[in-house]
């Protein structure tokens, strides 16, 4: 019996050489039909993460570039190659540069420009445009704008209208502490 086996296993062996051989040959078959799409497929993929990993070293460079320059502004407001490089690579930087410098035009970054609204608004004492800001349910300093617009109302001798205004901050705000104040004083109006 030990022939018999050694007969199979050979046999067995030869089917499974014969089949890996077969696999083979179908994949050679289907590599040469479709040799073009599959070389370029992969060259695409090559392309592609390389293309990634310079884009992301770029982006990381300008980064780094962009903050040097602010933190030069930053130390010498008055440094125009720095001021040059930021707007250059990133605008952001650069808007909050010319903020730090003095230049409340053209403001477009979010809450630099809700700053710049609030302190506009502050100065021209209106309680309207304090009014709109406070509505914004995402304004970044909106009890402060309530608060500031009970101000001006206390301040205009519409008492009724700042209780009604104050009443809007809630007791988990940083303004609540000014509120109470303010609430206490218009108590004996």
């Amino acid at each position: 019996m030990s022939m018999k086996e050694n007969v199979d296993f050979v046999k067995g062996e030869l089917n499974s050489e014969e089949k890996f051989l077969e696999g083979t040959v179908k994949v050679e078959r289907i590599f040469k039909k479709y040799k073009f799409p599959i070389i370029a497929a992969v060259v695409l993929l090559i392309a592609l993460a390389i293309g990634y990993n310079v884009k992301s070293y770029m982006d990381e460079q300008n980064s780094i570039k962009a903050n040097k320059a602010f933190e030069t502004v930053l130390q010498n407001p008055k440094d125009t190659e720095a001021l040059a490089v930021l707007k250059e690579t990133n605008e952001k930087l650069y808007q909050v540069a010319s903020y730090i410098n003095g230049n409340k035009d053209g403001i477009n970054v979010k809450y630099l420009k809700e700053l710049v609204a609030y302190d506009k608004a502050l100065n021209e004492n209106s309680v309207e445009k304090l009014n709109d800001l406070s509505m914004q349910n995402d304004f970044l300093l909106k009890e402060f704008a309530i608060f500031n617009k009970a101000l001006l109302l206390a301040n205009e001798g519409k008492y009724e209208e700042a209780k009604t205004a104050l009443k809007l901050i809630p007791d988990s705000s940083k303004a609540t502490e000014l509120a109470k104040l303010l609430n206490h004083y218009l108590a004996t109006k």
